[in-house]
């Protein structure tokens, strides 16, 4: 497919042509939510902690005798039931990683890919203009990303580590930066507007552009 590329002015400054298998994936919304529920969990730490009432320092004396007092019939201080004690069924440390095919997730990545491109939520342009100076300048990217989309919760995708795109972005609000071979469903569901300079996007198309496929098996010699 053909889409349109701007340049850092917001002006329309020619075409590129992009792949169809990652770019015009049809909608799988089950496979991209159990993607990205997925890689939310993985960033949990998983831990919390509460103590038990086997935790809990104290005296195991019971409190109060069983009958006869017309109150509670209630154990030691170290019971859920009483102010300080431990906590009945509460969380522990755990881990809440969960593993995902490579074929799931890279359909989930062009599904993701495709569907912000059916909304009209992505922008190509030729270059930002900011890689040439030796000093990162946020004013000049923050005008640029105006003439190009004034959008809110914008994902600027480049090329490589460019240290000067990055920090001339952090102080931006809403925006965040990533490199096309690092780029996953979670951040791309979860911004407003894909920014792709050129040379990302033939990036992206170069990475995913094709089928998983395993490593053919070696033979056992005899």
């Amino acid at each position: 497919m053909e889409v349109q590329v701007k340049n850092s002015k917001g002006e329309e400054s020619g075409v590129i042509e992009l792949a169809d298998f990652v770019w015009a994936e049809k909608m799988n919304g089950p496979v991209l939510h159990q993607v990205v529920n997925a890689q939310r969990a993985n960033r949990r730490q998983g831990g919390h902690d509460t103590k038990t009432r086997s935790d809990v320092i104290g005296s195991g004396r019971k409190l109060g005798r069983q009958k006869g007092a017309g109150r509670a019939r209630h154990g030691d201080r170290k019971s859920p039931t009483m102010r300080g004690g431990g906590v009945a069924h509460g969380p522990h440390p755990r881990s809440y990683r969960q593993r995902i095919a490579t074929k799931v997730r890279r359909l989930a990545l062009r599904v993701a890919l495709s569907d912000q491109l059916r909304r009209g939520n992505v922008t190509f342009v030729s270059e930002l203009g900011v890689s040439a100076p030796t000093t990162p300048n946020t004013k000049n990217l923050s005008n640029i990303l105006q003439a190009v989309s004034d959008t809110q919760r914008l994902l600027l995708v480049t090329t490589g580590q460019n240290e000067i795109i990055r920090r001339s972005a952090r102080n931006l609000a809403d925006v965040e930066v990533q490199t096309a071979d690092l780029l996953n469903p979670l951040q791309i569901t979860g911004a407003r507007h894909l920014l792709f300079t050129k040379d990302a996007a033939q990036r992206v198309d170069e990475i995913w552009n094709a089928p998983a496929t395993r490593p053919a098996r070696r033979a056992i010699e005899a």
